[in-house]
């Protein structure tokens, strides 16, 4: 069988390459993002978003990454806002921060709130949103104050 185009053949290699996941819209994230919002019990969280310079010869495609989520009762505290990262993407799986998964048994509800976030954050459903929100090279703070980006540097 011939590949073709617009019923025209197309003859040469064609290097299929991967697709990103299924865009889906605000209106499915914005929930998500409320509700954690609305929790008194978290003070802020974020995450970085970008287009890594390098991929070990992979191709470099735009990305949201590290969702963390600090706690009221630790906003505070002069240590980095990173120490509550929630979930970090590894190959194809979610790694979950011990930090974070440790509120689980006092703060149950808590928990769930930020669990379902990080899951919409990391499943890549939401780059181009977030994308065309924010911006490439990011590193995005929300509070019930206002949201701050700034400029992300990475490797």
């Amino acid at each position: 069988m011939t590949d073709t185009f617009l019923g025209v053949p197309i003859t040469g290699t064609i290097h299929r390459g991967e697709h990103k996941a299924i865009q889906r819209p605000l209106e499915e994230l914005a929930p998500l993002m409320q509700a954690v919002l609305d929790d008194e019990g978290i003070a802020s969280f974020g995450w970085y978003q970008y287009t890594p310079y390098f991929n070990d010869g992979e191709p470099c495609i735009f990305n949201v990454y590290s969702l963390w989520a600090l706690p009221t009762e630790h906003a505070d505290d002069p240590e980095d806002d990173r120490y509550y990262s929630v979930a970090e993407k590894w190959g194809d799986g979610i790694a979950w921060n011990e930090n974070w998964t440790s509120r689980k048994e006092a703060h149950p509800d808590q928990y769930a709130l930020v669990l379902a976030l990080a899951e919409a954050i990391e499943s890549e459903e939401f780059d181009d949103v977030l994308l065309g929100a924010f911006g490439d090279h990011a590193e995005v703070t929300v509070r019930r104050s206002g949201i701050t980006v700034e400029e992300y540097s990475h490797d």
